[in-house]
Formats: structure tokens, sequence, C-alpha cells
């Protein structure tokens, strides 16, 4: 049942992103091959015209630019940069490690800064998910606030929703409202254009001060507020900047504000991925049931059977060892269900429903959806769980 849907979904999940990789390799490969193709060409060009001109072996100068390229890596650039290891600049790279950000700008390059780094990420990273998963659940709450005044606004327009509180004729209305929860569509527009305020407003600022285009702005934004971290652009490296205090500060705002709320736009379209896989496989097991009973009846149609007599050897303990051939006779002549196979057949439902007696006795009624309807997104651990719940995703439909 509930492990083989489980076991569906996984398995539809992993085929859809190995053919999205497969999709994306194949589009960025043929955007930029050829590009590295030429680049390569043109160092080829300048490297032999560089040996010629300066009388060099070329094996001399690749060693020499090797040894450039450890240097890079301990933090040495040709134009003059800030320190990389002063406090500003370490406390710059550990808010990259807990972020996971991860820029690689900036590396350890002894052995007990690694060692220290494994600790210290394990710890960092995860404070820092838990920080990430609280404000995600925190700006759900803000955002369901919000948009339920708006909707209660509207009924109170429409004359549906009475403004003293009292129940009356719209006491139905009153009642749908207490239960109201807002469509994962909405939140998720609503981060998408958050989202892209916050970075609009970053590029801004970092197309004047980085010296960057706009657009290279907005593609830094991106990588950075997404956690991608590919490091071929990284703020707030140069030595000084006009207003330098006041630009860090602005940086560290943008880039905590714009992970946040990527972070949260993430979770909520995982959350969309998820319905629609849910939606993909009822539409499959649809097809596949109609199949089914399309063979079975062409099977079965011609064929005249008599009562359908089961062995007592496979009655499964879900029906309390009842003998379904006396259950099938009368069923077959019109006879009316008997008491013990109407508890057996609804023994389920019943035992919800002493649970629900009991608890309601007992002074704490379990909080039951207003939407009956199931779609299987109940539980879930981290931010899947606390999206589940706030958003109530079982209230849209598809």
């Amino acid at each position: 049942g509930r492990l083989n849907a489980d076991n569906a979904r996984f398995l539809l999940l992993a085929v859809l992103i190995v053919l999205y990789m497969l999709c994306g390799a194949a589009v960025f490969s043929a955007i930029e091959l050829p590009t590295e193709r030429e680049a390569k060409e043109r160092w080829e060009e300048r490297l032999e015209n560089f040996t010629r001109r300066h009388n060099l072996s070329r094996a001399e100068l690749q060693h020499f630019l090797r040894e450039y390229e450890e240097a890079n890596v301990a933090g040495i650039r040709v134009d003059d940069i800030r320190p990389r290891w002063d406090f500003t600049g370490a406390f710059y790279f550990v808010g990259t490690v807990v972020s996971t950000i991860g820029f690689g700008m900036t590396t350890p390059a002894t052995v007990g800064g690694k060692i220290f780094l494994i600790f210290y990420g394990l710890i960092g990273c995860a404070g820092t998910i838990l920080f990430f998963n609280l404000f995600l659940e925190r700006l759900i709450t803000v955002i369901a606030y919000v948009m339920k005044s708006c909707h209660e606004r509207q009924l109170r327009r429409k004359g549906v929703f009475p403004h003293n509180g009292r129940r009356g004729s719209g006491s139905s209305e009153v009642d749908s409202l207490a239960g109201w929860k807002p469509s994962v569509y909405y939140v998720m527009l609503i981060l998408c254009v958050a989202s892209l305020i916050i970075s609009c407003c970053a590029s801004a600022m970092y197309t004047p001060i980085e010296g960057w285009s706009y657009f290279d702005s907005l593609y830094f934004c991106f990588v950075a507020f997404s956690t991608i971290g590919f490091g071929d652009l990284v703020s707030s490296q140069n030595v000084r900047y006009e207003s330098q205090g006041l630009y860090r500060f602005g940086n560290f705002v943008f880039i905590l504000m714009g992970v946040c709320c990527i972070y949260s736009l993430f979770n909520v379209i995982s959350i969309v991925i998820k319905q629609s896989i849910n939606w993909i496989l009822k539409k499959l097991a649809c097809k596949c049931c109609h199949r089914c009973q399309r063979r079975l009846f062409r099977s079965r149609r011609n064929v005249v059977m008599p009562g359908n007599v089961r062995s007592r050897r496979n009655i499964s303990i879900e029906t309390d060892g009842v003998n379904e051939s006396d259950t099938d006779g009368r069923r077959l002549s019109g006879e009316m269900i008997s008491m013990k196979d109407f508890l057996a057949s609804n023994k389920v439902s019943l035992a919800i429903m002493q649970k629900q007696l009991s608890e309601t006795a007992n002074g704490y009624p379990r909080q039951m959806s207003s939407n009956p309807k199931q779609n299987g997104f109940s539980g879930g651990v981290g931010a899947l769980a606390i999206m589940n719940n706030r958003l109530a995703e079982t209230s849209v439909d598809r």
C-alpha cells in the first residue's frame, strides 16, 4: 500500500532527475563547448608567441604556470586584493561555509585548518539549516496570516462574513474560514516575487561597486542565494571600496535575505513537484486499473461460475476469519448483508470512530483537516514537514 506508493514515487522522481540532468548536460555542452575550444586555441597561440618572443622553452613556462596555480590556491592573485585570512576575510569565509555556499576562492591550506573545517562545518551547517527551517516556518505563518486576512476582507465585502464575528447566516463561511489555508501556488508566487525583488536590488548595488554588468550581478545573486557558489564571481574581494563598511554590511544583509528566500522557494517548489509526481502516478494507476478491469471482464463475461468458494487458509486477519463463501451466496441471492459481515468490512472505520469518540470524551479531540481529500503528503521531515503543516497542501486540488 503506502510503502509501494512511496517506492513508486521515489523511482519516478529518480528517473525524472536523471532525465533532467541528461537534458541539462546536452544543453550546456552545446552552448559552452564551442567557447571553450575557442579559448583553448587562443591560449595555445598566446603561449606559443610568448615562448618565441622571450626565447623560453615550453616546459619551463608550463612549470612556472603550475607554480602560479599553486599560489593562486593559497590566495595569491595578480591584482591587489584584500588578505584572505585576516579577521574580516575569515569571517566572510565561515559565512560561506555555514551557509553551504562555498565559493571556493578561499580554502584552508594547512592540515589543521582542514581538520577544523570538518568539525566546524558539521555543526555550523546543521545549525544554519535549522535556522532556515525556523525562518521558513515563520515566513509561512506570516504569509498565511496576511492571505487569510485578505480572504476574510473579501468575504466581508461580499456580505457573507459577519463584521461582528457572530454566527448567523454566514456560519458556514465562518467555519470554512477557521480551517482555511493558503494555496501552495500563491505562496510560491509570493516567494518568487520576493526573491526577484531582493535579487534586483542587490544587483543594483553590485553593478556600480564591483564593476560587473547588471546581468552578471543577477547571475551572481542566483548562484550565491541558491548556495550553488561557483566562485567565478565573488563580492567584497577588493582591498578598498567607497563606503566600505556600509557596502559589506549591505552585502551581508542581501546574501542572508536572498538565501532564506531562495531556500524557502526551493522547499515550496519541491512540494509542487511532489504533487505533480503523485498526479502522474494516479493517472498511470487509473489507466492500469481500467486495462485490468477490461481484461477481467472479457475473460469472465461468457463464463457461468458457481459461488466463489475460498479456502480458509487464504483468509487474512483483516476479515476476522469471516467465511466469504456464505457472504457471496447471500449477495448473489439478494439477501441483505449480515451485521457480522458489516462489522468485518468496516472495522477500520469503526476503529477510527471509536478513537475519535475516546479522544473527545477525554477532552482533547483530534484536529481534523477541513478538506477530507488526501493526496499522500502527510508527514515528512524537516522543511517538508513544516511546509506540509503550514500550507495544508492537501487542500490544493489537482
